[in-house]
């Protein structure tokens, strides 16, 4: 068995609910699956001393999941203020309506057909409910409303699908666009480097806790497959279809629908750079 801090990210161990850094408490949704892995992630985010907290991704729409949110942060002594989304896909906002009624909270995302209230989210913005300090930090390229939070205090930062916790994650062509993707990446490495940030706490998957190591194990991967598609349509596959049959060959079939739409995006980023 190869140990988890062998791994890219050095994963911590088994996904659950409870605290993963002295701000974020998570609460996993009970919606697992080949592409959501253990179920969604659900982060209340809070100062230690504050009785106000803010979730981020409140996930599916399952009442039972979205109360247990509730009820976590109140066994904590803390009321739900606010609410953020790190992108629209379903695992992640469709229960944020009902969420906001359960909490009587506002929704702030950067898309504004996902928002309730006047607030949406754009680069540079600061959170600071209760104190707290979480920085808004644009990672399109998963999907192009694509956020991560960066949580300087815990030196931690909250990726969404840009960064997993296990695996990679795809980029959801045609929104999502893989030249986006690339620096949202390279975006994610500097905050690594310039802004000690150690700790990925990602929309799925266990808390990683080398993020430097897992930025660059995506680039990589990035890459590697790039190159792969590149030998692919030189070797006569022309179809993204084909393509994802020979690239993705030892990948398990359930995951070839999300293969594709990642090859579609490689392709269009050979194409646009005269590549292929």
């Amino acid at each position: 068995m190869t140990h988890a801090g062998a791994l890219p990210g050095q994963p911590r161990g088994a996904v659950r609910s409870g605290p993963a850094t002295e701000r974020a408490v998570n609460v996993l949704a009970p919606n697992a699956s080949a592409m959501t892995l253990d179920g969604t992630n659900t982060w209340i985010v809070a100062e230690p001393d504050s009785d106000l907290a803010v979730v981020i991704d409140p996930g599916p729409l399952d009442e039972g999941h979205l109360r247990a949110v509730v009820d976590t942060a109140e066994k904590a002594g803390r009321r739900i203020a606010l609410t953020l989304l790190t992108h629209g896909h379903e695992d992640h906002a469709e229960g944020a309506a009902r969420f906001a009624e359960l909490t009587r909270t506002r929704v702030r995302a950067l898309d504004p057909a996902l928002r309730l209230g006047d607030e949406g989210l754009a680069a540079g913005d600061v959170i600071t409910t209760g104190g707290l300090e979480l920085r808004v930090v644009p990672t399109p390229g998963h999907t192009s409303d694509s956020l991560s939070f960066h949580l300087p205090a815990d030196r931690a930062v909250l990726t969404g699908d840009t960064i997993l916790g296990r695996g990679t994650t795809m980029v959801a062509h045609p929104d999502g666009r893989l030249g986006d993707y690339l620096d949202s990446l390279r975006r994610l490495r500097s905050l690594t480097v310039d802004d000690g940030v150690h700790t990925v706490l990602p929309g799925h998957g266990p808390v990683l806790e080398d993020a430097q190591g897992a930025v660059e194990f995506y680039l990589a991967h990035r890459a590697h497959r790039l190159a792969q598609v590149e030998t692919a349509v030189e070797n006569g596959h022309r179809t993204a279809a084909e393509v994802v049959a020979h690239v993705y060959a030892d990948v398990d079939r359930s995951l070839w629908p999300a293969a594709e739409l990642s090859v579609r995006a490689q392709l269009e980023y050979l194409t646009e750079h005269g590549l292929i």
